[in-house]
């Protein structure tokens, strides 16, 4: 193998016509015509057509007739243009090809699990294969294979290109690249740990961070003033399409400095990494508060690029005649809602009334719907006649109502209630009718969090302990109090998506006090779970803040992927499991007993499962695999329920895989099957006769006495 001389296949150009080159590769694909063969080689940096000529080298031929895909040989041969009309304008190199007087194999393939290759040898030739039509486990299972794609390395050297982009940034920022430790301990900081158990330690655990959180803080004690981290971060928590067990996050701590400076530190970074993506980000980013988010778009995280933002009308409505909506505020309700521009002629009456009203806003956690059309100058529903004409008048001049308009609006006692359900009403309304523009890109910044928020087990932080409150005189004690103090914390969004999140930090020791006071740690718990941190803050902290992005979210967005599991090399599956090297998995009885463990088995560890009650973690993405498979069409405000159901069925079953089954006969059914309706067998003859041909008129085909059906099943 001569890798001094190799060239990469990418980099071959007309101006390199007529010269001798060493190539190394895969072989892509093959053609061959007998005479003459030919391959795809491909590596890193694109794919060129190699041609094996026996009139020309007879040897290399004989070789090249042994290809398969993906061999990985070494070639030598001389560059020349291909024939007019047998260009593939679909490869960066189609118009050249290399005329090999030498091939080596270096190594052998056995056949392909799926297909590799994603580039037709000639134009306008279809592949037999789909790579992308490959389930995703069997791709994960061979994720080498999957990887050698080259619309797949595509997206990992974009990743590269984006983190070196933010490192430049952050460098020329003045920041720092400092590393913080990966054992560290368990601190509460709102999701599960990974617990790692000490063998010289014995009954004491490290566990894996869920963010750097501490250790960035006491760089700043340390007087480093900025530090960044391209961090490993672990949460053993429920997994989604954009949460993994184990992912990456741009970590950023900097000293005596205030919100605008992070504000424009990440518009510089995020603008930066999107221009790589073809993204061109409009800055400055748009600013909300918590509470306007909440009161515009029902989240804290929202979507702005369809607009429909709600406005109120519970001073329109306060003394209406329609029963519904005067009870809800005659008991100090809110009523609000928002417009569907020009949709009048998509939502049918039956459907805004019988769908949503009756059936979709109840399962989105409202009590009920009111819906008006706005046509021909006059609102237009099943209850316009209970409202007055300065009612009408007034709504249509609220909500600023066009011809072709739709208005929807909830009422409930709970202003939060109204908020949350028609945020959720907006968001699949948005989904269903396609109001998401695909190629657009809204960021913001979300500022002014709550402190503090209530929770079944109590109080907590909204974020985390170490957010500075927006002032210092509260009382610890007084919960109304702390559930109406806002902090110094701030989330970018983009597009609906959470892509990161920070706050200026607690610096003054009294007052990190006040906050563990108000969250009811004792002295004991405090110095317990974070003594060594808080006695570091008794020797001079500066005053600093951070923010932390989530890389693999943020990089999934920038290359618009579905998953995050497309740009993490060898990320776990749904259930939180690695299909290529099968972990997490079992461990022998000795490197247990070295760490002083043991492991209780059989019907104790399923009773112990069944008896925890929890459910298996499902997504939606796992709803829809199940409903395709189904061959059912389920919409979107139906997979909340289904996700919970499939996720109890799935733990049920896997703890029932636990139970010891040795002896145990195998049963079809545990109790027989009996028809407790009604029997199967007509009373007689002519009532049979009867009910066969009432059934054969109903068919909508027949052949010969049988009731044809379509097929529900593809070959």
């Amino acid at each position: 193998m001569d890798w001094k001389k190799r060239i990469f296949c990418g980099e071959l150009t007309e101006a390199h016509v007529g010269s001798v080159f060493t190539l190394m590769g895969w072989v892509d694909a093959i053609r061959d015509h007998g005479n003459l063969i030919f391959i795809h080689l491909r590596d890193r940096s694109g794919i060129i057509q190699v041609v094996f000529d026996p009139l020309y080298r007879r040897k290399a031929h004989w070789i090249a007739s042994e290809l398969r895909q993906e061999y990985v040989v070494e070639v030598e041969g001389i560059l020349r243009r291909r024939f007019e009309g047998t260009e593939n304008p679909h490869l960066a190199t189609g118009n050249l090809e290399l005329l090999a007087h030498r091939i080596k194999i270096l190594s052998r393939s056995k056949a392909l699990p799926f297909q590799i290759s994603e580039k037709a040898m000639v134009y306008g030739e279809g592949l037999k294969a789909n790579p992308d039509n490959v389930e995703e486990e069997l791709r994960l299972r061979y994720r080498y294979l999957d990887l050698r794609r080259p619309s797949k390395q595509e997206l990992f050297i974009k990743r590269h290109k984006i983190v070196q982009k933010i490192r430049e940034v952050l460098n020329n920022k003045g920041f720092l690249e400092l590393e913080t430790p990966i054992l560290t301990k368990s601190t509460p900081e709102g999701a599960r740990d990974f617990l790692v158990p000490s063998r010289l330690q014995r009954g004491k655990f490290y566990a894996l961070p869920q963010s750097p959180q501490l250790f960035k803080q006491l760089f700043m004690v340390s007087g480093f003033e900025r530090y960044y981290q391209i961090a490993k971060c672990f949460r053993d928590e429920d997994l989604k399409v954009n949460r993994q067990p184990e992912f990456t996050q741009l970590d950023i701590e900097a000293s005596f400095v205030e919100e605008e400076f992070f504000f424009q530190l990440i518009e510089e970074v995020l603008w930066e990494a999107f221009l790589i993506g073809g993204v061109e980000l409009k800055r400055p980013f748009k600013r909300l508060t918590f509470r306007d988010a909440m009161e515009l778009y029902g989240s804290d995280k929202p979507d702005l690029r369809f607009g429909m933002e709600f406005r109120e009308a519970t001073h329109i409505l306060r003394g209406t005649s329609y029963e519904i909506l005067r009870k809800v505020l005659d008991r100090g309700g809110t009523v609000k809602g928002f417009v569907l521009r020009g949709m009048a002629s998509e939502l049918s009456k039956n459907l805004l009334q019988n769908e949503y009203a009756l059936r979709i806003v109840p399962l989105l956690g409202g009590k009920g719907m009111t819906w008006m059309k706005y046509v021909g100058g006059t609102l237009q529903s099943n209850i316009v006649q209970f409202f007055r004409p300065s009612e009408l008048e007034a709504l249509i001049d609220r909500f600023g109502m066009r011809d072709g308009d739709v208005l929807l609006l909830i009422g409930d006692e709970k202003r939060e209630s109204v908020n949350e359900v028609l945020g959720r009403l907006r968001l699949h309304l948005a989904q269903r009718l396609k109001l998401k523009p695909e190629a657009q890109f809204m960021p913001l910044w979300v500022t002014e969090f709550p402190m503090f928020e209530l929770k079944e087990d109590g109080l907590s932080c909204y974020h985390h302990p170490f957010t500075m409150p927006e002032r210092k005189d509260f009382d610890p004690k007084n919960t109304m109090e702390l559930l109406a103090l806002k902090s110094r914390a701030y989330d970018v969004v983009i597009n609906g998506e959470e892509l990161g999140g920070g706050s200026i930090r607690i610096h003054e020791p009294e007052l990190q006090r006040k906050v563990f006071e108000a969250l009811g740690f004792s002295e004991e718990e405090v110095k317990k779970k974070f003594g060594f941190f808080v006695e570091a803050f008794e020797y001079g902290p500066p005053p600093h803040g951070g923010i932390a992005l989530g890389l693999d979210r943020t990089v999934g967005m920038i290359l618009g992927v579905e998953s995050i599991r497309e740009v993490i090399a060898f990320p776990k599956n749904r259930s939180g499991v690695c299909p290529l090297s099968q972990a997490p998995s079992t461990v022998e009885p000795e490197q247990l007993a070295e760490l002083g463990i043991s492991l209780r088995e059989g019907l104790s560890v399923a009773l112990e499962v069944a008896s925890s009650g929890e459910s298996e973690a499902v997504d939606k993405e796992s709803v829809l695999h199940v409903a395709r498979l189904s061959r059912l069409l389920i919409e979107d405000w139906e997979i909340e329920s289904y996700v919970k159901e499939l996720g109890s069925i799935i733990g049920y079953v896997r703890m029932l895989n636990q139970l010891p089954t040795e002896g145990v006969p195998v049963t079809s059914h545990v109790i027989p099957m009996v028809n407790v309706f009604r029997e199967d067998i007509p009373r007689d003859m002519e009532e049979k006769e009867s009910v066969s041909r009432a059934v054969i008129q109903n068919a909508p085909e027949v052949e010969g006495d049988f009731f044809k059906v379509p097929k529900i099943l593809e070959g």
